[in-house]
């Protein structure tokens, strides 16, 4: 028989497990031996923060980097066509979900291993819970262009998309370019588009603000300098 895949989530920060992670997942993961994980780092100090039951050095762990080829997904599954469970994790999150995981999930499917999500905390949706927007109806765009004039032309599309649709719409930003971020939104959004701001969420240092443009407008944008975010927009 093969094994299963285990969604596995990591941790958003540094934060001890049991805070947000129920002990069901706790306790999957700390049986794992072989992982799939984006980045080896932050996979081994999330293994460590949950005292696996095998030392890190006999625990297999293959990487897959933030844009892995559609190819690698069946080579990946190897052990689980072994008889081997496997779990997936991300950098920080939940697997496939702002995620490159997401195609190794799709193998599994093809190849009709079982795949079991496990519960933990996902920023996207936490942010659009504690956000007050739809909940009903949404769009996640992941990273805005980096250029100031590429990024404004995709702002305005993006509250347009919400004006029209009533969809809330989600993105993200490398932390140190939050400020920057900030600026472009106040200066490329109507004054009455609705604007949420979900900083450190599940640590001790979480803010969730959520306000028009114009409330925005003339705030200090330097206390979201290096704090992972996400923002929530609707017009």
């Amino acid at each position: 028989m093969p094994g299963t895949l285990y969604l596995v989530p990591n941790l958003l920060g540094l934060v001890p497990p049991e805070n947000v992670l129920p002990a069901k997942t706790i306790a999957a993961a700390r049986r794992l031996d072989h992982f799939i994980v984006e980045n080896a780092k932050p996979a081994r100090a999330f293994l460590k923060s949950i005292d696996p039951a095998r030392p890190l050095r006999e625990i297999e762990m293959v990487e897959i980097g933030a844009d892995p080829p559609a190819m690698r997904g069946a080579e990946l599954l190897a052990p689980a066509r072994a008889g081997h469970d496997i779990g997936l994790v991300s950098d920080a999150g939940c697997p496939g979900i702002a995620d490159p995981g997401a195609l190794v999930v799709a193998a599994a499917h093809r190849e009709s291993i079982t795949v079991v999500p496990l519960v933990g905390p996902s920023s996207v949706l936490l942010a659009l819970m504690a956000s007050g927007m739809n909940g009903q109806g949404f769009a996640f765009h992941g990273y805005l262009p980096v250029k100031p004039p590429a990024r404004a032309e995709a702002l305005r599309a993006l509250e347009e998309a919400s004006r029209r649709t009533g969809h809330a719409q989600l993105f993200i930003e490398t932390p140190y370019r939050n400020e920057a971020l900030l600026a472009t939104i106040v200066g490329a959004c109507k004054p009455s588009t609705r604007l949420c701001v979900a900083a450190d969420l599940t640590l001790e240092s979480e803010s969730v603000e959520s306000r028009t443009v114009a409330e925005w407008k003339g705030r200090d944008f330097t206390r979201y300098a290096k704090r992972p975010a996400i923002f929530v927009l609707q017009g």
